[in-house]
């Protein structure tokens, strides 16, 4: 009897131990779960304006004003206090903007009952892309109003958005009529207007990373 209770004090120290270096394992494994906040030096230069390259401070998304699928304004105050993705599409692309707004339409459905979670596109064609042609184009991707808003505007000021705000696309041309920008990119937007992170959203393991990462930015 003596050695069993000598041995069982032995093991007690040993099982504490144990669960402190599990408790340590699962702190930093959520600790490794953060996710950056990207600024405009993290980004390669050619995405980014020449009058914010090399900034490492706060970058967050400057204010906006687009027009939805129903015709409706949509500002920053939409997406106020909300976490969002973000893509660049047009109507008439036959080859990445399809899988693109099929993974969007996964998404919408993953976080149809998370009220925290949003999406936005903005046309890179918007003086194609008029209101009724977004309206049909989000019936034909099951668009849900109040989750995703497929958007047009002045160009200019998209292209401004793309360039300046979510580092998109490469920074050549001003946004005239001959400027044209496409990307696969699915940047992901925190509830401060800031990117987490940036994702192919043609890419099914990209996305499955993403779907991640908003998980994370919920908790």
């Amino acid at each position: 009897m003596k050695g069993l209770k000598e041995l069982s004090k032995t093991r007690i120290p040993v099982v504490i131990l144990a669960i402190g270096i599990l408790a340590f394992i699962y702190w930093m494994s959520n600790k490794n779960q953060e996710l950056p906040v990207f600024t405009p030096k993290d980004f390669h230069p050619e995405l980014v304006d020449a009058s914010l390259q090399n900034i490492s401070v706060e970058h967050t998304i400057a204010d906006f004003t687009l027009v939805n699928q129903n015709g409706k304004i949509v500002t920053q105050s939409d997406y106020e206090n909300k976490i969002y993705v973000t893509d660049f599409f047009f109507t008439r692309c036959p080859s990445i903007c399809p899988i693109m707004s099929n993974n969007m339409e996964k998404l919408q459905e993953i976080f149809l009952n998370d009220d925290d979670v949003m999406f936005l596109s903005m046309s890179v064609t918007p003086e194609m892309d008029s209101v009724p042609i977004l309206k049909e184009y989000a019936h034909r991707n099951g668009v849900i109003d109040s989750k995703w808003n497929i958007t047009t505007g002045d160009k200019k000021h998209i292209y401004n958005l793309a360039r300046k705000s979510y580092f998109a696309v490469v920074d050549h041309g001003d946004g005239g009529l001959q400027d044209f920008i496409h990307t696969p990119n699915f940047i992901l937007v925190d509830k401060k207007k800031q990117i987490r992170g940036v994702y192919d959203g043609t890419n099914n393991e990209e996305m499955l990373r993403l779907i991640d990462d908003i998980k994370i930015l919920s908790e």
